[in-house]
């Protein structure tokens, strides 16, 4: 009701984890944190099985409230443990995915099981400096072979990187607030990479 429709689209399960519920008038949304206020604050699990969880997502497709469901950061042992209790499978498996963490046995693996994959952090993990658990230097837009590529094709790093998710078998997720890089972010489909431009950011 929180979000004034119908239905949606793709509903998804961010993170293979189950955290002790909070109440929504205590706190809503609930985070990650179980007590922000505590002296030690921290996440709580709860022990609720991925089975349960999912048949909660099957009731929400069978309902008509979500039209593909699916869930997000799994590896490949526990995208086969779904796919062996499922009656509905997940449309969709969101992951971390770029040239420095390029998952193409997972990618293989969706691309049999017939499940979409979107790349978050396409860029790196750049993303995660804000949060300190990166540095500036493990951005992938900052690779010789990336700039010599972008240089060859008239396009910027980003956009390389960015082609090379796409060209591979998964859409991408970049993020920005800047009007010049979300245009530019979606500026991706006027070119393609070679097969040696493809080999050369793979390896």
């Amino acid at each position: 009701d929180d979000l004034g429709l119908d239905y949606v689209d793709l509903y998804l399960i961010h993170f293979p984890i189950a955290l002790k519920f909070v109440p929504f008038e205590e706190r809503y949304p609930p985070e990650w944190v179980y007590d922000p206020s505590s002296a030690v604050p921290r996440m709580e699990y709860a022990r609720v099985p991925m089975q349960e969880t999912w048949q909660a997502m099957e009731k929400l497709a069978d309902d008509g409230k979500a039209r593909n469901i699916g869930l997000c950061n799994v590896n490949s042992q526990g995208l086969r443990d779904l796919l062996s209790y499922a009656r509905i499978p997940p449309a969709v498996l969101q992951i971390e995915r770029h040239a420095y963490l390029q998952q193409s046995k997972l990618l293989r693996m969706c691309r049999e099981e017939g499940i979409a994959v979107t790349g978050f952090s396409p860029l790196g993990s750049s993303s995660y400096v804000e949060l300190d658990m990166a540095t500036h230097s493990d951005s992938v837009l900052t690779e010789a072979v990336v700039a010599g590529i972008a240089n060859k094709h008239g396009k910027s790093p980003a956009q390389v990187v960015l082609r090379w998710g796409v060209q591979t078998g998964a859409s991408v997720i970049p993020k920005s607030v800047k009007k010049h890089r979300l245009v530019e972010n979606l500026d991706i489909f006027g070119f393609s990479l070679t097969d040696e431009d493809i080999e050369q950011l793979t390896t």
